[in-house]
């Protein structure tokens, strides 16, 4: 096709064409995504890891525990069911049910990337969707147990001098 708004012609010579794949390659190529990986390892590459693979990669503390049986304790058992079954009933580009668990020591392998996880602070469940960059870490890294101090004016008694604050 020639363009209407051409003045030389040139536009429609092959090697402009050629020039214009070029680029469309090149803007596609920049507009896509970083892919994911960890200490080396791409996350479908993760996902197929064993046990004895995935404690190579991890830190010393995961290692330690893998090591001790973690896998094999029945509440991580008991919740590694139930995520892989929130993710399986769920549609295709759903997110899956959350899962709510006590288990603030769990440590986050790769097969529970995509779940949503409703970890107990205390008092309530957080909901935590996890993602690839959070395997090795512990579940309650990210469920915060205390309410942060927000820092205001002194009460009373707070310093000697707030003793003749008039109450009004």
């Amino acid at each position: 096709k020639r363009n209407p708004f051409c003045t030389r012609g040139s536009c429609c010579s092959p090697t402009a064409m050629a020039d214009d794949e070029e680029r469309a390659a090149e803007l596609k190529k920049k507009r896509s995504f970083r892919k994911f990986s960890f200490r080396g390892i791409d996350l479908d590459q993760m996902l197929d890891l064993s046990t004895e693979q995935l404690m190579d990669i991890l830190h010393a503390r995961a290692r330690r525990r893998f090591s001790r049986g973690l896998l094999l304790k029945r509440p991580v058992k008991q919740l590694k069911k139930k995520l892989l079954k929130a993710k399986k009933d769920c549609g295709p580009h759903d997110k899956p049910d959350v899962v709510k668990t006590h288990l603030r020591d769990m440590i986050i392998i790769p097969e529970m990337i995509g779940s949503i996880v409703g970890v107990h602070q205390g008092k309530v469940f957080t909901t935590v969707e996890i993602k690839a960059d959070m395997v090795g870490m512990y579940l309650g890294q990210f469920s915060i147990t205390y309410k942060p101090v927000r820092h205001g004016r002194p009460g009373i008694g707070a310093t000697s001098s707030s003793k003749f604050v008039p109450l009004k």
